[in-house]
């Protein structure tokens, strides 16, 4: 009973590599809208205040950088070999490590009452940063991968090609919403209300629209990335979390260090995975699940730092 079990997941783990999710020209240039439309309500919702807040608090973002740009990649990649998981799943794990966090960090950050000028500083600083370290990350850590470099020599990955993609997507958007956000901030304020939320929206809708067009594969397959989401996921809130309290940083910044560690942008992810990877099976199931189970599990330990915070002393929340 259990042997036929397990050879029919082996098979599914050996196919992983070669399925092709089938994703429509016009619903990769929604998608490619409804990511810059992200990055535009993020820099809509950004002052050049910002970045100078950033500079007076060079430890702290220095932290943050590092956690997200060296460490959760190398962490991931340990992750992958442990796991013993399939190429194209284990580059769909490094992609989603690589990429940088979204605003949805800010909104858990002020949901659980942390340092959200700290979270929104650091979100506007990683996706800056993010335009020139995500694709050499996703080069390096994909060609040292015993099983992914194997799925990144038959695509031939351009790291510059992802480096004008990516500057495309993130840097023009950016751009354009902070000029607005500084030239008519009453303007930018009432479009990033409605901007950003509309946009995830559009997100979930390309998410559900792709996965209905493949539905078999959906199912025949998902199971293969379930735990590896989920222990990727824990591993990158833990990251932050752990590397807040090493660093003896104070109650709401490490919840902001939480989440800006452990929140991806894996719709980018999922963007670059049918720009430059056709699809491909495992790297596309990551991205998309990682997008689902991220904001639940980031909205259940929002809830609980919130819950706790209602129990917490004066001086307890002062400190926070």
């Amino acid at each position: 009973m259990i042997a036929p079990l397990i050879a029919d997941l082996t098979v599914l783990v050996d196919d992983v590599d070669s399925v092709k999710i089938a994703f429509e020209e016009g619903s990769l240039t929604t998608l490619k809208i409804v990511i810059g439309a992200i990055l535009f309500g993020i820099a809509l919702d950004t002052r050049l205040e910002d970045f100078a807040l950033a500079l007076r608090r060079p430890g702290t973002i220095a932290i943050g950088v590092i956690a997200q740009f060296l460490l959760l990649p190398a962490l991931t990649f340990g992750l992958t070999l442990l796991l013993d998981v399939r190429g194209s799943v284990a580059l769909g794990m490094i992609l989603v490590a690589c990429c940088p966090p979204g605003n949805v960090s800010n909104i858990l950050t002020h949901r659980a009452r942390g340092d959200v000028a700290l979270s929104v500083s650091m979100t506007a600083v990683g996706n800056v940063l993010a335009i020139f370290l995500m694709p050499l990350n996703v080069a390096f850590w994909g060609a040292l991968h015993p099983t992914g470099k194997e799925v990144l020599e038959d695509i031939e990955l351009s790291a510059v090609d992802m480096l004008v993609e990516i500057g495309l997507v993130i840097g023009i958007p950016f751009a354009a919403g902070i000029a607005i956000a500084r030239l008519w901030p009453a303007i930018a304020s009432r479009a990033g209300k409605v901007v950003g939320p509309v946009a995830f929206l559009g997100l979930g809708a390309v998410i559900v629209v792709g996965v209905a067009n493949n539905w078999s594969i959906f199912v025949d397959h998902i199971g293969v990335v379930v735990l590896a989401v989920f222990a990727h996921d824990a591993l990158a809130l833990l990251l932050g979390y752990g590397i807040a309290r090493a660093t003896r940083l104070p109650p709401a910044s490490t919840k902001a260090m939480t989440f800006e560690v452990g929140i991806r942008n894996a719709g980018l992810g999922l963007l670059l995975v049918f720009t430059y990877f056709d699809g491909l099976g495992g790297m596309a199931l990551v991205a998309a699940w990682w997008g689902i189970w991220d904001i639940i599990a980031g909205l259940a330990v929002a809830q609980w730092w919130r819950h706790r915070s209602r129990s917490d002393s004066p001086a307890e929340r002062a400190l926070a």
